[in-house]
């Protein structure tokens, strides 16, 4: 495997806040994420021939890590191997100006974790689909919801990221007077709303929580065993529920697009084992339904 090799590149001032949801909640909730994407509109291919070059937050668990722990991270091991390149890393903070002062810069050439259809990159294909989930005590009595209209959820003390696109329809619900919100916008090095979620749920504080699929996943599989979770999958009307997740290069640089599209998808098999190791819960690409449905009780193996 190449060997993994650490650029720092420019980070924001320490008081800064950052977006703890990674790139693809960032890019649905925080319009300046990119921070200029007029500098990324160039054609000439900017991409490095010696390096797979990631840009990535250094503290955003269970995505990525600095210490190489994240699954985005497992995912950009695996490429840098396929295209038998060593794999090095900018690291900087999920706040306004990412784009601009990573894939913006030529500091690096790829966003592992991208939602699709944002204006600031090119996207390539999607690799997987997942949706905000309702966690809630395993055996509870909310264990059987599936959706916000539900009637068990009346007055249920529910967690939620504020402006987020759940809060929308908790609102639509009439479940906003009695939720509890958490921020969005954090520092990372002293806070952490989804851990501060999940255990709110356990201790009783709260009823239930809402948070993206990709962060509970892999923090219930790791650590909260008492806790379940189910996709929200039949929340009708906007916003939507479910993404589809590419990765992110640079606005023009086409070929190098083609190139990651062929690479995801001669291994999305492997992609996929990542994912469902660390607990994502995948989807179909339409968001309707589980990809593996083994993978609900744990049992999935792509």
């Amino acid at each position: 495997m190449p060997a993994s090799v650490v650029e720092y590149g420019p980070r924001l001032c320490s008081k800064k806040p950052r977006a703890w949801l990674g790139t693809f909640l960032a890019v649905a909730t925080l319009s300046g994420l990119g921070g200029g994407g007029e500098a990324l509109a160039q054609s000439a291919d900017l991409t490095s021939k010696r390096a797979f070059r990631v840009c990535a937050d250094p503290a955003n668990l269970p995505l990525s890590s600095e210490d190489g722990s994240g699954f985005e991270n497992r995912i950009a091991e695996l490429l840098a191997e396929r295209l038998e390149l060593p794999l090095t890393y900018t690291w900087f903070p999920m706040a306004t100006g990412f784009v601009r002062r990573t894939l913006g810069e030529n500091r690096c050439d790829v966003v592992i974790g991208y939602g699709q259809g944002d204006e600031m990159v090119l996207n390539t294909n999607h690799y997987y689909t997942s949706a905000y989930v309702l966690v809630s005590r395993r055996n509870g009595p909310l264990d059987e919801v599936s959706r916000l209209s539900d009637p068990a959820l009346s007055g249920a003390r529910i967690a939620i990221v504020a402006g987020s696109p759940p809060a929308t329809h908790l609102a639509l619900h009439g479940l906003l007077k009695t939720a509890r919100p958490f921020p969005l916008v954090v520092d990372r090095r002293y806070e952490n709303p989804p851990r501060d979620m999940l255990q709110a749920v356990e201790a009783g504080e709260v009823d239930a929580a809402i948070l993206w699929g990709p962060i509970a996943g892999p923090m219930i599989k790791a650590s909260h065993p008492d806790l379940r979770l189910v996709p929200l999958l039949e929340e009708p009307g906007l916003p939507r529920m479910f993404y589809r997740i590419t990765m992110g290069v640079r606005r023009g640089e086409k070929d190098w697009q083609r190139k990651l599209n062929s690479l995801i998808r001669r291994n999305q098999k492997e992609i996929d084992a990542i994912l469902v190791d660390a607990g994502v819960p995948l989807l179909t690409q339409m968001g309707t339904e589980w990809l593996y449905p083994d993978q609900q009780a744990g049992e999935a193996k792509p």
